[in-house]
């Protein structure tokens, strides 16, 4: 009979090392970096008390570029601070970069949704609002409650989804609004999360 296989713990390795193996760097170095960076910049954010900060945290993406955060962030799971706070990074590049189309489909879905409709708070539903509210929340992540930050991302999220559903037609509106309602379902499970402690 065999000798069992001893197991090892897992360790860091250079990227030199990494590449006859197919990685171009070390994945467990990645995951400290993701949640390390995640948590540094929310300490910061809220440590500061200056808007000067606050406002280069915001508008972090015109500095360091969406892709940096995506390589940071992104493949981090859904539950987690890095994951959180890509997803509010992601939502305020997504108005940005279309502030007349989320003020429609925003507009279209407050009917459905009122309760939402008041947590997020883009009143009157026009495209100057919700790109005021996507500033909004993550200034609010930063300087305030950041459960309360990331349950109005996905009261914005739930509102939106309604109204894509609404005045969209076709398969891809359909799957557009279902991930729109699951990246909701995502922030207010990390809220949760949060205030019990619990999300890293």
């Amino acid at each position: 009979m065999s000798e069992p296989r001893r197991m090892h713990r897992p360790t860091i390795r250079e990227p030199a090392r990494l590449e006859p193996l197919g990685e171009s760097s070390d994945p467990i170095a990645a995951l400290h970096a993701a949640h390390e960076t995640a948590a540094v910049l929310l300490r910061t954010g809220q440590a500061a008390n200056d808007p000067a900060v606050t406002q280069r945290l915001v508008a972090l993406v015109e500095e360091t570029g969406l892709s940096t955060l995506a390589d940071l962030w992104a493949e981090r799971p859904a539950h987690s601070l890095p994951g959180a706070l890509w997803r509010l990074y992601l939502l305020r590049e997504w108005i940005r970069n279309d502030p007349d189309g989320v003020a429609r489909e925003y507009a279209a879905g407050v009917r459905f949704t009122e309760p939402n409709h008041a947590v997020a708070g883009a009143e009157p539903p026009g495209p100057e609002e919700v790109l005021r509210v996507a500033d909004e929340i993550l200034r609010g992540a930063f300087t305030g409650d950041f459960a309360v930050a990331l349950e109005r991302a996905a009261s914005f999220c739930h509102v939106v989804a309604c109204g894509r559903a609404d005045v969209s037609a076709g398969q891809r509106a359909v799957d557009l609004a279902g991930r729109l309602q699951h990246t909701a379902r995502d922030l207010t499970a990390c809220a949760e999360l949060w205030r019990s402690g619990k999300l890293i």
